[in-house]
């Protein structure tokens, strides 16, 4: 395979909803790129992409696979990602390394909740975009309903290239009113039908004006004359959508084979090329995308591919990487020989000896390459890292078998590591390994992967709530702890005080102890962040000698270890003011030992009278759903203790804030998506702690009182 310059490189990521044709697309691609002498079909299961076992079982896309195909001298890479949200994460992965996006919209069903989605994502990551009408030779094929809907959603950005002739079953092809050409369905050429011809002027008007609008040269022009060239469209369009305000409309039929060259041949002529665009550096400084650069390459995914072990994807962001080329993460400075560099096209591999900047490939089997990691150049600067939406699903996981549970726990963390939108973390706090993904399909999709790549059987459960324990007033408690077992005793005796602490309040001195006024005296202090939120203050209060002052870190020690295991449920405790005021020690018995253990369980008491309350995680859900959904919406909403906080429209849709307690998104996603038939999507981001309703905390009360008399 030869090697391509910089600027005879496009690199484009197919995007849309599940079921608009993307993979079907990328075939057809492919076929005109002489890729493959031979189309192969989503139903035959004999695609180049969707090539893993679990994709052609279930006839979607789950892993952004990376194609390329070559038209005119000009070599175009494909990233061809999956449609559903849940799987999200190849599409911006691979937004990473290509410099422009294909929409490809279903004909029939026009604008879906995946086209707003990944629209969305697409401007939100500054990556321009060309829209592909696809399935215009369908029964249902509707493309004024179709240009209805890309006005609404995309306004005057939105510019037709291209409409079909007696779109449907009779589909006759498409007019170009770039080139002003008709294409039959046989993709050959000829003049536009007189039928068409004032529609073809029409448009072709609109888009001159159109492209007038990409630079001063053209507008003046186009002012002057009112025409301009095709060169001069061209021109104006390529810069209209590097600065994201022109979107191309083009019509293909990616089943038979219809428009896709004419497709290519724009992506060829006008899509943005990676000859001089920029990355940024973690330090804040330049990547330049040019041959003659210092090599620095960003690998934007990992996987493991059968019989060939760890596969890592990677662009030339600068320079031009040569077989052999020794590099280094900049950020651990760990060295990495890339002794065989690849073309990629799905499961083939082809061999080559270089591959210059702006290009993508592939090696095998790196130690420093991992996704998310730059290898470059001694003396370079890692690109900064990509970006992803939070979590929206959370489960507990475990072995069946528990002598599996470290080799699930490799699994798991081998898996996350080809993947940035799975995590995997062991909680010490709920005492279980939670997963996160980005919805259930996600999180079922790693289960497939443990029970059928590791060959391991793991259980997926409901995950414990992490819950936060405080106080709402203020409480004293003592407890003496005395041992003495024949040799030297231990003894140690503490009174303490307990209140809330507040933030911006200063810590109060008069207390009513013993029902006395009593004014408590700070002799030292230790004010602590707590690494699971929330503080801590613990004054020494303590007069004439009653307690050594070194014996203050260990009754601090005993308060700390209660906290992480708050006496109602065992949650950890947070914001709360201590004072040790009194106690007593003995000369010889007193250890650092017995005042742990008194601190410890003084403190307890104390918490326990001091009006607890349970706190709980509340998370901010924005959902985004077609407008005959809200009312269903709502109503799921209320049944999870949620709170609507406003509700906006954007582009169509309705977007519901609200604020719901974490105890109740367990299966949200699923829910959902049941309750709109697929239509809706939500995100979700911690917001704060908040009390528990007094219903809610009986019930934890009780669920964990029987969880102890179990225990015991």
């Amino acid at each position: 395979m030869k090697q391509y310059s910089t600027k005879d490189i496009r690199n484009v990521v197919l995007i849309g909803s599940s079921k608009s044709g993307k993979t079907t697309l990328s075939e057809a691609m492919l076929f005109e790129g002489k890729v493959i002498d031979r189309r192969g079909s989503v139903e035959d299961k004999n695609t180049v992409s969707d090539n893993t076992e679990f994709e052609q079982t279930n006839q979607k896309s789950i892993n952004a696979t990376p194609l390329y195909a070559e038209l005119n001298g000009t070599k175009i890479n494909i990233i061809d990602a999956p449609g559903s949200d849940d799987f999200s994460g190849g599409a911006l992965s691979a937004f990473k390394v290509v410099e422009s996006a294909v929409m490809v919209m279903n004909g029939t069903a026009g604008i879906e909740v995946g086209t707003t989605l990944f629209a969305r994502y697409a401007d939100q990551y500054g990556i321009p975009m060309i829209i592909a009408v696809n399935q215009m030779d369908h029964e249902k094929a509707n493309w004024e309903g179709v240009r209805t809907a890309l006005n609404e959603e995309f306004g005057k950005k939105a510019i037709l290239c291209q409409f079909p002739v007696t779109p449907g079953p009779g589909l006759q092809g498409f007019v170009d009113v770039i080139t002003m050409k008709f294409y039959d369905t046989k993709n050959q050429e000829q003049d536009i039908p007189a039928a068409y011809a004032d529609e073809a002027e029409t448009l072709r008007a609109e888009l001159m004006e159109k492209a007038a609008e990409g630079s001063d040269e053209l507008m003046e022009k186009f002012f002057e004359t009112m025409e301009l060239t095709t060169d001069e469209i061209r021109a104006g369009l390529r810069a209209g959508i590097a600065k994201g305000e022109t979107i191309p409309v083009f019509c293909v039929s990616a089943k038979n084979n219809v428009g896709v060259r004419r497709l290519m041949e724009f992506l060829v002529n006008v899509a943005p090329t990676p000859e001089g665009t920029v990355q940024k550096t973690i330090d804040g400084n330049e990547v330049v995308c040019k041959p003659n650069g210092p090599v620095s390459i960003f690998i934007y995914k990992t996987a493991v591919e059968q019989h060939l072990g760890e596969v890592s994807y990677f662009k030339v962001m600068s320079g031009t990487l040569n077989e052999g080329a020794d590099l280094v993460n900049p950020e651990t400075g760990n060295g990495e020989r890339l002794s065989a560099i690849y073309a990629v096209a799905g499961a083939k591999k082809e061999k080559v000896s270089s591959i210059s900047a702006g290009d993508i490939g592939c090696a095998m089997k790196l130690k420093a390459g991992k996704t998310d990691v730059t290898l470059a150049q001694s003396g370079q600067e890692a690109i900064t890292h990509m970006v992803f939406p939070d979590y929206k699903y959370r489960c507990a996981v475990k072995a069946m078998d528990k002598n599996d549970e470290a080799k699930v726990g490799d699994a798991l963390n081998k898996i996350a590591s080809q993947d940035a939108t799975i995590h995997v973390e062991y909680s010490k706090e709920l005492r279980q390994t939670i997963l996160s993904g980005m919805g259930e399909q996600h999180i079922n999709y790693v289960k497939w992967r443990v029970n059928n790549e590791f060959k391991l059987n793991i259980e997926l459960y409901a995950p414990k709530v992490p819950y936060r324990e405080t106080i709402t007033k203020i409480a004293t408690a003592q407890y003496r702890h005395k041992k003495q077992s024949g040799g030297a005793g231990q003894f140690g005796e503490v009174h303490l005080l307990v209140c809330p602490y507040v933030e911006g309040e200063e810590a109060p001195k008069n207390f009513k102890i013993d029902g006395k006024d009593t004014v408590l005296n700070i002799k030292t202090s230790d004010i602590s962040d707590l690494e699971w939120g929330g503080k801590l203050e613990f004054y020494n209060c303590v007069v004439g000698g009653a307690i050594d002052l070194s014996f203050m870190p260990a009754i601090l020690k005993g308060i700390k270890s209660k906290m992480e295991e708050g006496p109602l449920t065992g949650s950890y405790a947070r914001d709360i003011r201590v004072y040790v005021y009194d106690g007593k020690m003995h000369p010889v018995d007193s250890k650092e030992i017995a005042f742990i253990i008194a601190g410890r369980n003084a403190f307890k008491e104390a918490f326990r009278n001091a009006g607890p309350k349970i706190l709980e995680p509340i998370y901010n859900v924005d959902i985004i759903t077609p407008n005959e959904y809200v009312g269903p919406c709502m109503s799921d909403l209320n049944t999870r203790r949620g709170m609507i906080m406003n509700q906006d429209m954007d582009k169509g849709f309705t977007v519901l804030h609200a604020r719901v307690p974490l105890a109740e998104l367990y299966r949200y996603s699923t829910i959902l998506s049941s309750l709109t038939g697929g239509s809706a999507t939500f995100s979700m981001k911690f917001a704060e702690y908040t009390q528990v309703p007094a219903d809610v905390q009986t019930k934890l009360l009780a669920e964990y009182a029987a969880q102890e008399q179990e225990e015991d």
